[in-house]
């Protein structure tokens, strides 16, 4: 088995983007889901609410972030790593309530305007503090704003598996993991506890349970009743839909495309 695929996706429920290599922390790979989009009331923005989220794509430059509209790429905006407002608010994220720093009124306006409700873009900065639910921590971790865990991991034969009971297939995009991987059965990552990917190690933590996000198309913003339906036949647990591991860092500096995986 390998590594096949690596993705980041710094500002939370916009596009990804692939690397060939990608540096390892604790909260998640580098740039990942650092950024989010909150309310007025702090609360985060998702495709959940707003499925025109997936039409910002996002890519990585050297001193910052550039997002543009898919079906326009001229309507673009360029986030700068380093960040001039000294604001800070506290933003909800799930259960958890995190303090973060407010980016500039031009770059909240742009969002504001393109996905018609009125946002703010925040970053997290060295006050954030969000700690991993204490029954999956090893080391009392920290994580961004990813939904619930630093990383997660989902076998190309498992998407290949799904998209044989489909009519229609769906690419990887619509589960949005950090890493794919080739080779070995359908779900094999179900049975992992601990794995390496060249030099770096992970601890499998749970299962990640699917919402509709997945039925999202990741290039129009058009919700259907897919894979989720089909999914929901084969793959539930309680009364969730489980779909791909999530996992915790526990050593490691860096990954990269072809790694071989193995589990320990």
């Amino acid at each position: 088995m390998f590594l096949k695929d690596i993705y980041i996706y710094p500002i939370k429920s916009l596009g990804g983007i692939r690397l060939e290599s990608a540096m390892l922390e604790e909260k998640g790979f580098q740039y990942d889901r650092r950024w989010m989009l909150v309310d007025e009331n702090g609360l985060f923005c998702s495709q959940r609410t707003l499925p025109q989220m997936a039409l910002l794509q996002v890519q990585l430059e050297a001193n910052g972030l550039l997002v543009n509209v898919k079906t326009d790429p001229n309507q673009k905006i360029h986030i700068p790593f380093e960040n001039s407002n000294e604001e800070e608010i506290r933003v909800e994220i799930w259960e958890d309530q995190v303090v973060a720093q407010v980016l500039d009124a031009a770059i909240n306006e742009w969002f504001s305007g393109q996905l018609r409700t009125k946002c703010r873009l925040v970053v997290m900065n060295n006050k954030a503090n969000r700690r991993l639910k204490p029954k999956y921590a090893v080391h009392n971790e920290e994580v961004s704003f990813a939904d619930g865990m630093p990383y997660l991991i989902i076998g190309q034969s498992s998407l290949d598996d799904l998209n044989e009971k489909l009519d229609i297939p769906v690419p990887m995009d619509r589960f949005r993991p950090n890493l794919v991987f080739s080779g070995g059965e359908a779900f094999l990552e179900d049975g992992w506890d601990k794995i390496r990917i060249g030099e770096a190690t992970f601890k499998i933590t749970k299962p990640c349970a699917r919402c509709v996000m997945t039925t999202i198309d990741q290039n129009s913003g058009i919700k259907n009743k897919e894979p989720l339906k089909t999914l929901s036949k084969y793959r539930t647990v309680g009364n969730n839909v489980m779909f791909g591991q999530n996992m915790l860092l526990l050593g490691g500096e860096k990954v990269q495309i072809g790694d071989l995986i193995t589990a320990i």
